[in-house]
């Protein structure tokens, strides 16, 4: 399946001179002697760079840049590699934070060398010399493909990691910029009569909120609809809006992602993004607990009735064409999750007269409920068949921080499945039933809460267990991959990322 993604992230711009992919404009600083170029590939989203100049050094600078102005803090990671073997072991790429396109202008620059180095390097002042990171705290790391430089105030942090490995801060530097500053990526070849090649992929730009943001109180941030190849990570924006949509189910014919917004459904094409409202009767208010049965006819919703306890949260079924719902849980709350596979059951998180919730089991037509779990003071949430209906798979905090576990049909036999300093959410089986999907918290969250707007992981790990890889970095959190978010064929995910305006 090779399906065109239409619709791009752009930046709202004050000026545009040479606009590429995100950026707003592309252009040689210091005047290098042979001429750079940035080529944005719309189908595949990612950016070919060439680039000469003598150095990004001294007083002074000569690359190719594409670049954005950007207001206040913000998250910026991509992937980058060189092209060829190259001529010179001190050719850069990376991100540049730079005051102006002047070419002896202030920056920070998160760089990658040509012989492997990885360091944040910096000109303090207009027209002083850089300043290397031996003078002051020696932040190195060797042949790293993926780079994040963000900005919180007037501190830059940069961290890098391979494919499958966490971010790791390399770099922190204090900087007085401006608040506008110029954000993007840069190639020099430090050989003014060379011209060096490099591929960039996975490229976001995201503007963060406050950590003590409330979206429910404050508004929601924009939303950004996204599909990745799991085998070669490499990810495209779909559909993206000012305000919150969540949780992407991939629908059984393979071609339409299911979404939630605003209460309703909502069918997203993956050939032109086009949105087609799903008819859910008189639910109207649901969130982001959808799942669609095994055998492709049937949808389960969460939808909240009022007056009820817990925001009284209410499972229903019906049609995946579309019609009227059927109550299916009388109490509340309620968060739907799971279908077995042979139809015949759903599987559920719960509060039940305590302050807890627990996992429970009903009856896909209805009927009474079976507790599976039985809570002492810790959450469990995510609970998910396995494709051949051997097992239920959930998150736990039992041990301490919230952990991946799973459990025979009947509730015996649980068993703990990650074991690390993360808080990982909402374990997902691909339709082979190979591997589990999931999204990791950072240490600093509260193990019982999955809130909005964090910087985020999701991981990889195979279905019985092992060490988990990440396979994607992100802003985003709470609606970001809550329901099952396999492709059919066991090839894609569909996410949802969050950034600011």
């Amino acid at each position: 399946m090779k399906p065109a993604y239409l619709l791009l992230f752009m930046f709202q711009v004050g000026y545009a001179q040479s606009p590429v992919g995100i950026f707003e404009n592309h252009q040689d600083i210091g005047e290098p002697k042979n001429a750079g170029s940035v080529i944005y590939n719309s189908e595949s989203q990612d950016y070919s760079l060439t680039g000469s100049g003598y150095n990004i050094w001294f007083g002074r600078d000569e690359f190719q840049y594409a670049f954005s102005k950007v207001t206040g803090d913000f998250i910026a990671t991509a992937n980058f590699q060189f092209v060829g073997k190259g001529t010179d072991q001190h050719r850069k790429i990376g991100w540049m934070v730079r005051a102006s396109a002047d070419e002896d202008a202030s920056h920070v620059s998160a760089v990658v060398h040509g012989d492997g180095l990885t360091v944040l390097q910096r000109r303090l002042l207009r027209g002083a010399h850089m300043r290397d990171p031996e003078d002051e705290i020696r932040f190195t790391k060797k042949h790293v493909q993926i780079v994040q430089v963000e900005r919180s105030g007037s501190t830059y942090i940069m961290r890098v990691a391979n494919p499958g490995e966490p971010l790791q801060e390399v770099g922190k530097y204090v900087q007085e910029l401006g608040s506008a500053v110029l954000v993007g990526l840069f190639i020099t070849s430090h050989n003014e009569n060379v011209i060096e090649q490099a591929k960039v992929w996975n490229l976001r730009i995201e503007k963060p909120v406050a950590e003590d943001y409330n979206p429910y109180r404050q508004g929601f941030i924009g939303s950004k609809l996204e599909v990745m190849n799991v085998e070669d990570g490499k990810r495209k924006v779909l559909l993206e809006a000012d305000g919150r949509f969540e949780a992407p189910n991939w629908m059984p014919d393979g071609k339409h992602l299911l979404i939630n917004e605003d209460g309703s459904l909502f069918k997203v094409a993956l050939q032109d993004a086009k949105k087609e409202k799903l008819n859910t009767g008189a639910a109207n208010r649901n969130n982001n607990d959808h799942v669609i049965s095994f055998d492709g006819k049937m949808l389960a919703i969460s939808h909240h009735r009022d007056g009820l306890p817990g925001g009284g949260s209410t499972i229903y079924t019906l049609p995946l064409a579309g019609g009227e719902p059927k109550l299916i849980t009388e109490k509340t709350p309620s968060y739907l999750h799971g279908w077995s596979p042979d139809g015949k059951d759903l599987v559920f998180v719960g509060q039940r007269d305590t302050e807890f919730y627990d996992i429970y089991k009903i009856p896909a037509k209805g009927g009474k409920e079976v507790n599976l779990t039985f809570n002492n003071g810790y959450h469990v949430d995510g609970c998910e068949y396995s494709p051949d209906g051997k097992y239920i798979y959930f998150n736990s905090s039992q041990s301490g921080t919230m952990q991946l576990w799973r459990m025979k049909p009947d509730g015996s036999g649980k068993e703990q499945l990650t074991f690390d300093e993360y808080n990982d959410w909402f374990p997902h089986i691909s339709p082979d039933g190979k591997w589990i999907a999931f999204i990791s918290f950072p240490t600093t969250i509260n193990p019982n809460d999955h809130p909005s707007y964090k910087r985020v992981m999701l991981r990889l790990m195979p279905a019985n267990g092992g060490v988990p890889r990440v396979i994607a970095y992100l802003y985003g959190g709470q609606g970001t991959i809550n329901v099952p978010s396999w492709s059919p064929d066991s090839k894609f995910i569909a996410f949802v990322s969050n950034s600011r305006k």
